[in-house]
């Protein structure tokens, strides 16, 4: 009988849930439910990828070829005209019109927009982003504009998933689930690399790794994977397989590739949001900027045209050696200048494929003098660059694993990404994503832990030796008792015989009791008997004791025995914060163990 009593007091303070048992995980069987949504995600995702590559290739046809097609075409085989100049103006200009009159928020990379969606909307996105978004992205890259589709499609697949989501009764973690379920997929139809798109989800938008999550990303991007042979074909984007012979000590030449890409990050992260900087100075509304920036991209194509667009042409010519040094040099500074100054203009586009761009040139030209095939070294600094820019090091090794089905080079991309990880973790308090988040005053933690509320039991932290009232004890004696001196308690459980808690008596109780007077002679058991306890158990975690706290808005929860009801405990806030504290230490608090004199 008082474990029954314990529960349903537990459930009035917890909206009728129950203390959940102990165990690795909280996944319940809701996740099925994601599962199948993840599904019709899946194939939206790759549906709208397809779709997206095919408005590319229209707008860039009809831009510079005057033709209707949706065949992939390289504006490197443009011929040489000064309306070559004119037509990112153009561009640059629908885009700005489209972001003033549409939506601002097509503005910029798509990652950005899909974290702040997920962390301030309640990852709800709206219809007009899902349509504007896809349509500004064809526009800018297919006009010239150097960046890549994966921004853009990471962010309408996301739309993608949340517009769907909005139809159920799900929550915010959920909707979170199946809108990152859309980006990967997205992302896997376009580079066919699934692993990758998981991994991306894990280190950059889930803000966890949960089976809850994970599970329904994972199965959005094998559906995606699944679709991608009637969408795009098979095999990898750009198949390649290096025999590299290195010496013994080539993870070190990995790593200085690493290096180098890390600075190299670094540099272009720091020039991005001082060139911001500038464009937020200027004396015009925004919606001009775009045209700007389409200007400077114009000018960059007379000098050279194969820095225009999103370069897959280049990549490939990268790892299979088909460029001279002297075009790779003019595309590392070219693509970079017109890649800086485009993004920071606010105009639509992805970084991905530029960062392929940037880092493999310069990994290509740092292979000139390194044992081997440049093009191995070009991907090493295509990876490396990917995964210390976006501080995503797994999801660069995978994904340069993925997009040339060289497994072989495995171990020396993950080399160069962790090195080029490590320098820009050291160099930038935030990457590239995250730093036009923090200008809008929203700071990101990208590090997980995990929770010591959900690590400890209220047995680790609970005061034992709890000062009590017997049930017996009259009113008058209890109000005496509180009265009788300033070191009483707050609150005093109330036991009965065998230490049964039967209720809690506080101070203000006791107020309340000498201002109603007339039951002077009524026992604590007469009055505490029918009110709701809210309690915990031993076995309970740290975090569900604070949440009964704030359900019920107390600062002490007694702690009983879930089978007899006997108090055993107590545990106020001061607890949480002790074990908070605890784990702080942990991080903080230095000393040897070994070789050190016992009592030194």
């Amino acid at each position: 009988m008082s474990q029954n009593l314990s529960s349903s007091r537990q459930r009035d303070f917890m909206g009728g849930l129950a203390r959940r048992e102990a165990g690795d995980f909280t996944t319940d069987r809701r996740v099925l439910l994601l599962i199948g949504m993840a599904l019709v995600v899946g194939t939206g995702g790759a549906f709208a990828a397809r779709f997206l590559v095919s408005l590319i290739a229209l707008v860039t046809n009809f831009a510079w070829f005057g033709r209707v097609s949706i065949e992939e075409s390289s504006i490197a085989q443009v011929a040489f005209s000064p309306w070559m100049a004119c037509i990112p103006v153009l561009g640059g200009l629908v885009i700005g019109l489209m972001a003033r009159f549409g939506s601002e928020k097509i503005r910029g990379h798509g990652i950005p927009e899909a974290i702040e969606a997920i962390l301030i909307g309640g990852s709800r996105m709206s219809a007009k982003v899902a349509v504007l978004k896809p349509l500004s992205s064809a526009l800018s890259i297919g006009t010239g504009g150097p960046f890549g589709a994966e921004g853009p499609i990471i962010m309408t697949g996301g739309a993608i998933g949340s517009l769907f989501a909005q139809f159920f009764h799900l929550s915010a973690a959920e909707r979170k689930t199946l809108l990152v379920a859309g980006a990967a997929a997205g992302m896997t139809a376009i580079f066919g690399s699934p692993i990758a798109a998981v991994m991306l989800a894990v280190e950059l938008l889930l803000f966890e790794w949960k089976p809850r999550s994970f599970i329904p990303v994972a199965v959005s991007a094998c559906v995606s994977i699944s679709w991608r042979p009637l969408l795009f074909g098979t095999g990898p984007l750009f198949p390649t397989h290096f025999e590299v012979q290195l010496p013994w000590w080539n993870v070190l030449l990995c790593a200085g590739i690493g290096i180098m890409a890390g600075l190299q990050s670094g540099l272009l992260t720091t020039l991005l949001y001082k060139l911001e900087d500038m464009f937020e100075r200027l004396p015009i509304h925004w919606m001009w900027w775009p045209a700007l920036g389409g200007l400077v991209i114009g000018l960059g194509g007379l000098i050279e045209p194969r820095a225009l667009g999103v370069g897959y042409d280049v990549i490939e010519g990268l790892l299979h050696g088909s460029i001279p040094a002297q075009g790779v040099l003019g595309i590392l500074l070219v693509k970079a200048a017109i890649w800086l100054v485009a993004l920071s203009s606010g105009t639509s586009g992805g970084v991905l494929a530029p960062l392929l761009i940037l880092g493999g040139a310069l990994g290509w030209l740092a292979g000139l003098m390194l044992p081997g095939d440049p093009g191995f070294w070009a991907l090493l600094g295509m990876a490396a660059m990917m995964g210390g820019t976006m501080r995503a090091p797994l999801t660069g090794t995978f994904f340069a694993m993925e997009i040339t089905g060289d497994i072989g080079a495995l171990i020396p991309l993950l080399a160069a990404t962790v090195a080029a990880y490590a320098v820009t973790v050291l160099l930038l308090r935030r990457s590239i994503l995250t730093e036009k988040i923090a200008r809008r005053g929203q700071h990101i933690t990208r590090e997980y832990g995990v929770d010591p509320f959900e690590f400890a039991r209220a047995r680790d932290i609970m005061v034992t030796a709890v000062d009590t009232l017997p049930a017996a004890m009259t009113v008058t004696e209890a109000c005496a008792h509180l009265a009788s001196t300033d070191k009483a308690h707050r609150i005093y459980p109330v036991i009965a015989d065998g230490g049964v808690l039967i209720g809690v008596v506080s101070r203000a109780d006791a107020l309340r009791w000498q201002r109603e007077g007339d039951s002077g002679a009524e026992t604590l058991k007469d009055r505490v008997s029918d009110t709701s306890i809210p309690v915990g158990h031993p076995d309970d975690t740290v975090g569900h004791i604070a949440d009964i706290m704030i359900a019920a808005d107390a600062a002490r929860i007694p702690i009983t025995d879930l089978a007899t009801g006997v108090l055993v405990g107590l545990v106020a806030r001061k607890d949480l914060l002790r074990l908070r504290q605890s784990q702080k230490s942990a991080e903080v608090e230095r000393r040897p163990y070994l070789g050190v004199k016992r009592g030194a």
